[in-house]
């Protein structure tokens, strides 16, 4: 049997400051924007594509191969592919996995995700980690550089955008076991499908509420303790979340923030937050757990983070997580209150799926049974 030989076409990757880079086409073919970053993650593409903190960016896959184990109707993180585009070295078209339901490349040309491979993503993961985060473009169905140039220059910079908003959830729905041990009340700002599974697993019976819910009205759940979600966007801009958030911390029960939630929880607290030169992505991430002492290999998809010049003003606020790499904070505690944070997710064992903040979920249910019974 004599194999077809296809034609790839060609694809154009432009970055803000008018670096270009050439590659061939892959997924669907057409023109993306969006800010570029880089995962250093070297499995787990499908969780990656569908989590909501990605949204309105461009990422780039660090593995040698990406689409080789094809798509999975379970491994999502939310309702449909969440990032604006993708850049790799190698983009398998076919898949060698019986599991799979089909190709990356169909369900990006379903999802009309334009991608772009055959890049020397080791060249411009480094390019983008010396020069910072920038917004791009990539093409294939556009050649002319001025035409990229003056479409990108119309992109809007990640920082001061709220983007929360396009992948909430509109309107509240449960989730678990109604006769599960704790009631938790997750404030959506773009959560995972799998934070929400792990806290169900461990006994929780859950309801996700659009981000902008009155207080009151999630109180009338009588939730044992809160939790604010991951999610994309500038912290810095969500003026109504912030004060929300303080309102939650008021209500005398336990909270957790990640990622986001840890962002909007800080500000609540009269801490800033600002926007990284490159942000923390991918699986492999080191941490000092200061509680503990012992360090911890953490997953993380976060482009702000948390001033420590304000953490230190705060005699309530303790540091309670280190990123060992550039010594941002990644968690923190109230000292008064049952309310911690933090911008990380626990890893552990060889699986491809991280234990969703493993530390912090056990010290959470155990606030729960303390304030449930008192």
């Amino acid at each position: 049997m004599q194999l077809k030989y296809q034609v790839t076409p060609k694809a154009i990757l432009l970055l803000e400051d008018g670096k270009v880079f050439e590659g061939k086409a892959a997924g669907f073919i057409g023109t993306t924007t969006g800010e570029i970053c880089f995962n250093t993650g070297m499995t787990g593409y499908q969780e990656i594509f569908t989590d909501p903190s990605y949204y309105g960016q461009v990422i780039i896959m660090n593995n040698a191969h990406i689409g080789n184990y094809g798509v999975e109707t379970n491994e999502v993180e939310s309702d449909s592919v969440k990032i604006s585009g993708m850049i790799c070295k190698k983009f398998n078209k076919g898949f060698s996995r019986p599991r799979a339901t089909e190709s990356l490349q169909s369900y990006f040309e379903k999802n009309k995700i334009v991608a772009i491979s055959d890049i020397d993503t080791r060249a411009l993961v480094r390019y983008v980690r010396d020069k910072g985060a920038m917004n791009c473009i990539i093409s294939s169905d556009i050649s002319d550089i001025n035409i990229l140039k003056e479409k990108l220059a119309k992109v809007p910079s990640m920082e001061g955008l709220e983007l929360s908003s396009k992948v909430a959830t509109k309107e509240a729905y449960y989730f678990g076991d109604i006769k599960s041990k704790h009631k938790v009340a997750v404030v959506d700002f773009g959560t995972k499908k799998n934070i929400l599974r792990s806290l169900a697993e461990r006994g929780c019976y859950l309801k996700v509420f659009p981000m902008k819910t009155p207080l009151k009205e999630m109180l009338e759940f009588s939730p044992d303790g809160f939790m604010l979600s991951n999610g994309p966007g500038d912290p810095g801009v969500m003026k109504e979340e912030t004060e929300l958030v303080k309102q939650i911390v008021g209500a005398g029960k336990p909270v957790f923030g990640i990622c986001l939630g840890h962002q909007i929880l800080a500000q609540s607290q009269g801490i800033s937050t600002y926007k990284m030169h490159a942000g923390h992505r991918g699986i492999n991430h080191p941490v000092q757990n200061l509680v503990s002492g012992k360090s911890e290999i953490t997953s993380q998809n976060h482009g702000f983070s948390v001033n420590a010049e304000d953490i230190a003003k705060n005699k309530n606020i303790e540091i309670t997580h280190v990123n060992l790499n550039d010594k941002t904070i990644e968690g923190i505690r109230l000292k008064d209150k049952a309310i911690f944070s933090v911008a990380i997710l626990l890893f552990r064992g060889v699986s491809s799926r991280p234990k969703r903040w493993e530390t912090g979920e056990k010290k959470i249910l155990k606030n729960l049974s303390l304030i449930r019974h008192k």
